[in-house]
């Protein structure tokens, strides 16, 4: 009886369907490097204050995080060096496209997040930026550097792990 639906099963309405895919999480930019270069110890989601063009060129799908960081300064947060390119319609009112942006974080997040990469050897830096339910939100790490060791161990762990997959899938097509 394939295909046939669930007693009482309704289709979505154009409604629901559009609301589930505002919803839906929408990935702008990853910070692959990020977690090749630090261990991650813990995770935050935060908002961003943004201005007008900068959520345009974001909804066209444009940003990089690769060497952008976090600063805590006067219990606020601030994202550093993300580079956002200038909307290609904006006038004079486009931003600059590498200036500070403000956090938006719990004031207990903000000081959890200060006093943690006041510590040696840690920092926090950003791993994702992307749009959830309408809104840009960055998810940002307390992190601690890895050593050069260290990052080639992960890189032998996920090779071995990927050949281990393959042999498997291997011996179940057999």
């Amino acid at each position: 009886m394939a295909g046939t639906k669930a007693p009482g099963a309704k289709k979505p309405t154009a409604a629901q369907r559009a609301k589930a895919e505002a919803d839906a999480r929408k990935v702008i930019a990853r910070n692959k490097k990020a977690r090749h270069d630090y261990h991650i110890d813990e995770t935050f989601e935060a908002g961003i204050a943004l201005t007008g063009t900068e959520v345009k060129a974001l909804r066209m799908g444009r940003a990089s995080l690769i060497e952008g960081w976090i600063e805590v300064t006067g219990g606020e947060a601030w994202l550093h060096n993300v580079h956002i390119p200038e909307y290609s319609q904006g006038s004079w009112t486009n931003h600059g496209p590498r200036r500070k942006r403000k956090l938006l974080l719990h004031k207990d997040e903000i000081v959890r997040l200060g006093s943690k990469s006041r510590e040696k050897g840690h920092t926090v830096v950003p791993l994702e930026l992307y749009f959830t339910k309408g809104k840009a939100k960055v998810e940002i790490a307390l992190a601690r550097g890895k050593q050069e060791w260290d990052k080639r161990e992960t890189l032998r762990r996920k090779q071995a792990e990927r050949e281990a997959q393959a042999a498997m899938s291997l011996r179940r097509h057999m």
